[in-house]
């Protein structure tokens, strides 16, 4: 914060970036954060809610839209919104079908589930830096994050839910012996039981932690190149104008990357859970 009450170049980064997190206080009142140092303080059980509001309402716009084209479809010819939720259906279907070998009706929906809903929350990274945490800031909210996906809470929560079916359907299809016997006996065989353990253990826990990781860095990385270039409009109008092309031009580009991380997590998701699936004789 500058003398004058402004936000600094680096100010203004670090409001940008720190979500609004409700938690409990040092005095131990509950509340919102009205810092980053105090967010840091709440500990464990803080939650941030600008994350679970926009997750949660895009899940369910997600939701609401394909419900919408399912109630329009009919034996007639199909609407505009009606095709492209078909392809959409289509794509995720013709991906399912390369990468997974197994027989489960919830990895279609699920694939599709993944891909839409993380592309809406990558897409929120499209919308002006300031608009709307600039008008959170007029009704007195401090802090507004509008991308879910540069939260590693989300993107871990969202990978610790697909490593949770990995471990389900591997016991579920090769039994708890045939599951313990992977860990143990793959690559190398009983003679090397700690050697397998350690190297199956590294593989099955970095499944998780890659899926997480990959998206929030990409996201985050993209939000901050958006919020660098914003940065560019208080320092003329010269300045002002080539920023505003180079935030054209990362905005166009960025498209590519949010639809490749959603594709991403989704074929990942699903190779993991056909891997589940495979029984090792």
């Amino acid at each position: 914060m500058s003398t004058s009450g402004e936000l600094t170049s680096s100010g203004y980064i670090k409001h940008h970036l720190t979500n609004l997190t409700f938690g409990q206080h040092p005095d131990g009142t509950w509340g919102i954060a009205h810092s980053v140092q105090e967010a840091g303080e709440m500990g464990f059980w803080a939650i941030n809610l600008d994350t679970m509001f926009f997750s949660i309402g895009l899940g369910v716009l997600f939701l609401w839209l394909f419900r919408k084209a399912a109630l329009q479809a009919s034996a007639g010819v199909p609407g505009g919104w009606l095709n492209f939720v078909e392809w959409i259906v289509e794509f995720i279907d013709d991906s399912v079908r390369g990468s997974f070998s197994g027989k489960n009706d919830v990895v279609a929906p699920l694939a599709l589930t993944i891909f839409v809903w993380i592309f809406l929350q990558n897409l929120m990274d499209l919308v002006a830096v300031d608009f709307i945490p600039g008008l959170a800031t007029l009704i007195g909210i401090p802090y507004l994050k509008i991308v879910p996906s540069t939260d590693p809470n989300i993107t871990f929560g969202m990978s610790l839910s697909v490593f949770w079916l990995i471990l389900y359907y591997s016991i579920k299809i090769k039994g708890v012996g045939g599951f313990l016997g992977e860990l143990t006996l793959q690559p190398f065989g009983k003679w090397a039981l700690p050697v397998n353990l350690f190297l199956e253990g590294v593989t099955l826990i970095s499944k998780p932690i890659s899926l997480a990781l990959r998206l929030f860095g990409n996201m985050y990385a993209g939000e901050m190149i958006f919020i660098l270039i914003a940065l560019m409009y208080g320092a003329g109008w010269a300045m002002g104008a080539f920023g505003g092309l180079l935030q054209l031009g990362w905005a166009i580009f960025h498209i590519l990357i949010i639809t490749l991380q959603a594709f991403i997590f989704m074929t990942l998701t699903i190779v993991y859970l056909d891997m589940a699936h495979q029984e090792h004789h």
